[in-house]
């Protein structure tokens, strides 16, 4: 018998990061919520923190149609013009 390991070793790669803002104020929030359990609440609380602890501006929550569906274009399109800064998150 043969037995294949079908695991592999990690392979480093170089990464250049987006620059970070050095202040979020004033930034527009929107969330992407996908219909998992408490994602909702987890979200809705946490535009609240960034808007009290960054000053971020909480302008759109955008709802998904399942956790497995894309965002779609339209949705895109709005988030785009709309918002500075996605969040997309779960909440189970």
């Amino acid at each position: 018998m043969t037995l294949f390991d079908p695991t592999s070793a990690p392979v480093a790669r170089h990464v250049t990061l987006a620059p970070r803002r050095a202040d979020l104020r004033g930034l527009r929030l929107a969330l992407v919520e996908n219909t998992k359990f408490n994602s909702d609440t987890l979200l809705t609380k946490l535009g609240a923190l960034m808007a009290r602890e960054h000053g971020l501006t909480p302008v759109l929550m955008h709802r998904k149609r399942s956790p497995s569906h894309e965002v779609d274009e339209a949705a895109v399109a709005e988030l785009r013009a709309r918002a500075d800064l996605v969040v997309s998150g779960i909440g189970d």
